[in-house]
């Protein structure tokens, strides 16, 4: 692949060439700026010391942000709350243990 497709981000004063298609560029630095972004919060609390380290917090703090949002997608595509599931799936256990205590009575 040719310069052309490469791309230049910086992420923690550190500069990065990437290869990258043309329609993905915009992408690419979005994500480089908000990692960038994650990795200088972690790195400004002081609790988490070296580059490594703090990449790895990231990385973390993005994937459980990541998930958590798509549990929470399913969730509300499902047309329910967790109280709700719940509460049906108490209903039927209850059917369930009512018809069974009627066949053992039979």
């Amino acid at each position: 692949m040719s310069s052309n497709n490469s791309v230049t981000v910086q992420i923690l004063d550190k500069e990065y060439s990437i290869i990258c298609p043309q329609e993905e560029r915009s992408n690419l630095v979005s994500a480089a700026r908000y990692l960038d972004g994650k990795m200088r919060e972690i790195r400004s609390s002081g609790k988490v010391i070296g580059a490594d380290r703090i990449a790895v917090m990231a990385a973390l703090n993005i994937t459980h942000d990541l998930l958590h949002n798509q549990e929470r997608s399913e969730v509300q595509a499902s047309g329910g709350s967790t109280r709700e599931q719940v509460r049906d799936l108490l209903e039927r256990v209850d059917l369930v243990l009512a018809t069974d205590s009627d066949v053992t009575k039979g």
